[in-house]
């Protein structure tokens, strides 16, 4: 018999200018939206969150609608 495991899922929908960082995802010594963006919902739900972006964007490139789940 097969059990099955549900997990609730969210996701945000949301913009950004990345003129001072270096691009979406998480990088080892330079600041991402991704990395800033998980600290903010971090202490605003006071625990660890991680995120899954639907895209990615480089070095300096904005965003006007980007999506994540958490």
């Amino acid at each position: 018999m097969w059990s099955y495991t549900h997990t609730l899922r969210y996701f945000i929908e949301f913009s950004y200018n990345g003129k001072n960082y270096f691009g979406y995802q998480i990088q080892p010594d330079a600041i991402s939206v991704q990395e800033e963006l998980e600290k903010a919902l971090s202490t605003i739900l006071r625990e660890e969150i991680k995120t899954t972006g639907a895209g990615r964007t480089d070095t300096g490139v904005h965003a006007k609608k980007n999506i994540c789940t958490l």
